[in-house]
């Protein structure tokens, strides 16, 4: 089956928004053993829109559109699917009830603009949208399915989910399987070299590696004719080789970040953390708190940005300072000891460096970052030098200090 997705918003085509629909929907379409042969964004111009449905007519089976149902005069998806059919646009009182009504029970009147969203294409089936104003609208044109779908993440999915999955389910034409092995402390060439013969041959059996700052994501997606096990013992296979070349380096297998690994351990172990961070801002000390239930596990944070702050809150001499610089491996160490001392916590972290733009030396470069880990056991130390701008030398700064105290937690267990 040949199936397109065509995003619509001018939006989508700026740096701020991301067309999440369209990784739901490829998701979803992936476990009905279906696979997804082009998605397009477009922005809101009729004129775009019908070119791009003219190039992915010809064979298409299904094409389905995110976005441009909503009362707005850029809102223009129904407009331009109706001509490219050659069909007209009707007026649904009922489906203007419905909006009036859904106004009236929130207490408001209806803006005039919202009569819009009862206009829907000749000929089409209405689906149903009881989180929003836009219906959903299903095409049959010849061999062609259209489905107009709602932009609203969460209209979207419901009215796939309510109407058009069940669809789909009964043109099945196979089963699909997924795993997600996420990994950090290497770069993307080292997990290239480490996982290398392992890319899979089998056209029903794929390995995607997708580079972020701090991590290595791997995503493996099995397809079956036949049945569902057999489709989740082609990714687990895979699966389990690539466990065996990365070890540890593979911190979890869901789409979680690793602050909320890193939360689990702590609570797992009973164990508490506290923060000393420079350049990092209390980024780290954000990332632990942003997990549900860090009460438990996180005492306290300290942002000592600069030296008297150091000296002062965490107890760092001044005299080390003198003579190795506020970035160097003994402060970090020091911040890390202080930490733990005043909050009384099982773990501190300690994290100075420079994030740039400025203030890098040939000694000590923007990125250099040290990054200390004090606990039960030995203190542990990393020197690193982080490339990118300013915001990814902090991110990459805490990943690792979070990496470092999972495996600290994984060495206590």
């Amino acid at each position: 089956m040949k199936i397109e997705i065509i995003a619509v918003g001018s939006e989508l085509l700026t740096p701020d928004f991301q067309d999440t629909n369209s990784l739901f929907l490829t998701r979803r379409l992936n476990d009905l053993g279906f696979a997804v042969s082009r998605r397009t964004i477009v922005g809101d111009r009729p004129e775009e829109i019908i070119r791009t449905i003219a190039s992915a007519r010809p064979g298409g089976d299904l094409i389905v559109f995110s976005g441009g149902l909503g009362p707005t005069g850029d809102d223009v998806t129904r407009d331009a699917v109706a001509e490219s059919l050659g069909r007209r646009l009707v007026f649904r009182p009922d489906i203007l009830a419905g909006i009036e009504e859904r106004f009236a029970r929130r207490g408001r009147a209806m803006p005039e603009s919202n009569r819009r969203q009862a206009l829907i294409v000749e000929g089409a089936e209405v689906l149903d949208n009881r989180y929003g104003t836009a219906p959903g609208l299903w095409i049959e044109e010849g061999p062609t399915r259209f489905v107009l779908l709602p932009g609203p993440p969460r209209e979207f999915e419901g009215v796939f989910e309510e109407h058009v999955r069940p669809r789909l389910a009964a043109w099945r034409r196979g089963f699909g399987s997924r795993r997600i092995l996420r990994t950090t402390g290497f770069t993307e060439s080292e997990v290239e070299d480490r996982i290398a013969g392992l890319y899979p041959r089998s056209a029903d059996l794929h390995l995607t590696v997708l580079a972020s700052p701090g991590q290595i994501d791997l995503y493996i997606a099995s397809f079956s004719e036949r049945s569902e096990d057999e489709a989740s013992a082609g990714a687990e296979a895979l699966a389990s080789a690539l466990r065996e070349r990365l070890g540890d380096a593979i911190y979890g297998e869901t789409p979680d970040p690793l602050e909320n690994v890193v939360a689990g351990l702590l609570k797992e172990a009973g164990k508490t953390v506290a923060a000393a961070e420079s350049c990092t801002g209390g980024l780290l000390a954000h990332r632990l708190t942003n997990v549900p239930g860090s009460s438990s596990y996180f005492l306290e944070g300290f942002v000592a940005y600069g030296n008297a702050a150091k000296s002062r809150d965490l107890g760092v001499p001044a005299g080390l300072i003198a003579v190795y610089g506020a970035v160097s491996a003994p402060v970090a160490e020091a911040m890390a000891r202080g930490a733990r001392e005043r909050a009384g916590s099982d773990f501190a972290v300690g994290i100075t460096g420079i994030a740039g733009p400025s203030g890098g030396t040939s000694d000590k470069p923007v990125g250099l970052v040290f990054i200390a880990l004090a606990g039960p056991g030995p203190s542990v130390t990393a020197r690193q030098l982080f490339f990118g701008q300013r915001e990814f030398v902090k991110f990459q700064s805490s990943q690792k200090a979070l990496d470092m105290l999972r495996r600290a937690l994984l060495d206590a267990f």
